[in-house]
């Protein structure tokens, strides 16, 4: 089923974590922004959570932090059709364009949390998803 259409819809997008630090902030300072990526699943309803962290640093110390995660309704014959046995194994490039819309929604997440301060000028940049999602997903299922 790798090369055909998976059959899914955006089911819910949360925030997670949303800080802001302005005391830690310093616009004389070089930043550093930290990326990390989770994905978790929920066997019973068919879904697929994509948790991206987004951490903005400098001198080591961190002035925004943001987490959102989006969850992902997967159409139950495709959910099944990567199931063996206890284990179900996710493609590649499926879990790269859910972890794609993932990071774009948290773009949009920060610019609403920011906006209105000086800490709306900090955007996330365009992020290499094929860097972040280099192999297929798998989960062990408790059956």
């Amino acid at each position: 089923m790798e090369n055909e259409s998976i059959g899914f819809a955006l089911a819910a997008i949360k925030t997670e974590q949303f800080a802001l630090f302005e005391e830690k902030y310093s616009s004389k300072k070089e930043l550093n922004i930290t990326t990390s990526l989770e994905f978790k699943i929920n066997e019973e309803q068919k879904l697929i959570g994509v948790f991206a962290t987004f951490t903005f640093e400098q001198a080591k110390k961190t002035f925004i932090k943001i987490q959102v995660s989006c969850h992902f309704a997967i159409d139950p014959n495709a959910w099944e059709s990567f199931r063996k046995e206890d284990v179900i194994v996710f493609p590649k490039n499926f879990m790269a364009h859910l972890t794609m819309l993932t990071i774009g929604t948290s773009r949009g997440v920060l610019h609403a949390k920011t906006e209105g301060t000086e800490f709306n000028k900090f955007i996330l940049p365009t992020i290499n998803v094929n860097q972040l999602v280099d192999k297929d997903a798998e989960f062990i299922i408790n059956t």
